[in-house]
């Protein structure tokens, strides 16, 4: 979901097995195109991925769309996506088994004890990364409100697994290029060989009934200065962004632009210095410009007119081939971990998960900032705040009067 008291907020339901993945989508403005082609894409693209298990072959993620749309596009009220499991079995004992025996690494254990059980597989079932298809099929929406309304793009790709990483730069001018090499790389990384060596290390991981995890990350290009907020900590843009990067299963860490390296480098080595050239003053820098993005596009939990940057670690996933130690939970006694079908590598479909739930972010941030119930009325209001911060300081706040404003 969005930060509570968002007003563009959204909630997923459903189980790994149950019938299907229901998603709804609250604060929408009217008249926004719910591009299902788009939606379904981005489907079909966190399904892939070298490295995945048996499940994606079963599965062919689409949605439904239940409520919300008329004739293609928003009419302002809640929108509800269905996204149907055809491998349906939550109830079939023989198929779904109780699972006793928890996987270190997975919730299965902490849950038992939270409600009070030495059955793992409700837990398991809802806390299963299967949950994602309905998480990337509602904030896929925030992806299209950025697009229609802000002009914004968003590009999400993986930077490493394992120790196997490319070090391709990432900018606007190159985006379509980009996209067109990650779409051809079986990991979704940013060159053949950096493809091929993860491919390696993902084989080889099979072989040895092992999992590997990686580094992705997202770019989102074109935000103006001053989207977010600094008098809130739970309103601070890179700080929500941040929530919702770790609510996605097995993430571990996440980072805004330099991140850690931070630490690691003297004040004038981080910060971007700014300068100020005319001739930008229509970007969406607004003319204030770097000659770095160390910060990832935020200071002070606002964009500051640089890309927003942000990098992601997913842990191998918890289910191996091999198992790993652990106990049955209603004997107590010594057992390795009990197997569930699952994936060596799922760091490509991560990374589609990240791109769309950090593009669902920016885009609650945009809405509650220039509002409107209609994408036309948004858009006005967007339009007319970057009219007028164009033309500071003359319409600084107690500068001018209201005549001067309006001219």
């Amino acid at each position: 979901m969005g930060i509570p008291n968002a007003k563009l907020t959204y909630q997923t339901a459903g189980e790994s097995h149950g019938p299907g993945l229901v998603a709804t989508i609250l604060g929408v403005p009217a008249g926004l195109t719910i591009d299902t082609d788009v939606i379904n894409r981005e489907l079909a693209r966190r399904q892939g991925g070298y490295g995945r298990g048996g499940r994606q072959k079963l599965e062919t993620d689409t949605i439904e769309i239940m409520t919300g749309v008329r004739r293609g596009k928003s009419i302002g009220a809640p929108i509800t996506f269905i996204v149907k499991n055809r491998d349906s079995r939550l109830d079939d004992l023989e198929r779904t088994p109780p699972v006793h025996r928890p996987r270190p690494g997975h919730a299965d254990l902490s849950g038992s004890i939270k409600w009070l059980t030495t059955d793992c597989r409700e837990t398991l079932e809802r806390a299963s990364a299967r949950e994602t298809a309905a998480r990337v099929a509602a904030t896929c929406v925030g992806r299209l409100i950025l697009k229609e309304i802000f002009d914004v793009e968003v590009f999400g790709f993986v930077r490493s697994i394992l120790d196997a990483r490319t070090d391709v730069e990432v900018t606007f001018e190159k985006l379509d290029a980009l996209r067109a090499e990650r779409d051809e790389s079986d990991t979704y990384t940013l060159d053949p060989e950096t493809t091929e060596s993860q491919r390696d290390i993902i084989r080889q991981a099979k072989i040895d009934k092992d999992t590997v995890g990686g580094d992705v990350e997202c770019h989102v290009f074109n935000c103006p200065p001053g989207v977010g907020t600094s008098m809130n900590w739970y309103d601070k843009l890179d700080a929500r962004i941040a929530y919702a990067v770790m609510g996605i299963q097995a993430f571990k860490a996440v980072q805004i632009g330099l991140g850690a390296q931070c630490s690691k480098r003297l004040g004038s080595q981080v910060h971007d210095p700014i300068h100020y050239d005319a001739s930008k003053i229509n970007e969406p820098s607004l003319g204030f410009v770097r000659t770095s993005n160390n910060a990832g596009g935020t200071e002070g939990g606002m964009t500051n007119g640089q890309p927003v940057v942000v990098t992601g670690t997913m842990k191998p996933i918890a289910t191996l081939l091999q198992g790993l130690p652990s106990v049955d939970l209603n004997t107590k006694q010594p057992e390795h971990s009990q197997y569930e079908r699952s994936d060596v590598c799922a760091v490509s479909a991560a990374s589609v998960v990240m791109e769309n739930v950090v593009a669902f972010e920016v885009a609650s941030a945009f809405i509650e900032k220039f509002g409107g119930d209609s994408i036309i009325e948004t858009r006005a209001n967007y339009e007319a705040f970057l009219d007028v911060a164009r033309t500071l300081p003359l319409e600084q706040r107690g500068d001018a009067s209201p005549d001067s404003v309006i001219a």
